[in-house]
């Protein structure tokens, strides 16, 4: 039963994903914590993909609930904030279900998130673990090239950025930023004064994450 359910979702998810094309979507998750954190970040980094790497992505990006089967209308969900992280069973389902029937999802810890964010993961893969990015995979040669891997470019607590993941049959269907803050530097220049150079680099590495989603 689980088998048949996991391949209407399939059928479900490339329909939509034929119909909409590239599309980016803002993931809303329960538990307290500030899902709606970064409110320019999207929208700036599909401007600058339209701009600069050939894409055609809505520049309005829709917010879409964990649980909702709306998750299946879009290849790529954002996910960032502070805070506390919480799925509910049937949410875990249903975003297994998502990642598993060809979705990608990015996880930007904004500062504070990633303890609550692992306990969560597990509801969705009890037998997959976060795994470290190394520089030399290819989501750091996209459009861009960041040799030493994942960019820092916001300073918190002195630890360096990670890039972790978790695969699916070789695939990458998770992408989480650590100690990075690549949402920060989307944002308008006004929010947090970046120098223009620290921007652009999260500008960029954000385009090779959406150019890498959407040619794999």
């Amino acid at each position: 039963m689980k088998h048949l359910t996991r391949l209407a979702f399939t059928f479900i998810f490339l329909t939509f994903s034929w119909v909409h094309g590239q599309e980016i979507a803002i993931l809303k998750y329960n538990g307290g914590g500030d899902w709606y954190a970064n409110p320019t970040a999207v929208p700036n980094l599909i401007r600058f993909c339209n701009q600069n790497i050939n894409t055609k992505i809505n520049e309005k990006p829709e917010t879409i609930e964990v649980g909702s089967s709306n998750i299946f209308q879009y290849p790529f969900l954002h996910m960032t904030g502070h805070g506390n992280v919480v799925f509910s069973s049937e949410e875990s389902e249903n975003l297994k279900m998502y990642l598993l029937s060809g979705g990608f999802l990015h996880i930007d810890d904004n500062y504070g998130m990633e303890p609550y964010l692992r306990k969560e993961l597990t509801k969705v893969f009890p037998n997959k673990e976060l795994e470290e990015i190394g520089a030399n995979h290819p989501i750091f040669s996209q459009e861009y090239k960041f040799p030493e891997g994942l960019p820092k470019i916001h300073e918190h607590d002195g630890k360096r950025p990670q890039a972790m993941g978790i695969f699916h049959e070789n695939r990458l269907v998770l992408l989480f930023t650590f100690e990075s803050d690549l949402g920060d530097g989307w944002e308008d220049p006004e929010v947090h004064n970046d120098p223009e150079d620290v921007r652009k680099r999260a500008l960029q590495m954000g385009a090779n994450i959406v150019s890498y989603i959407f040619k794999n």
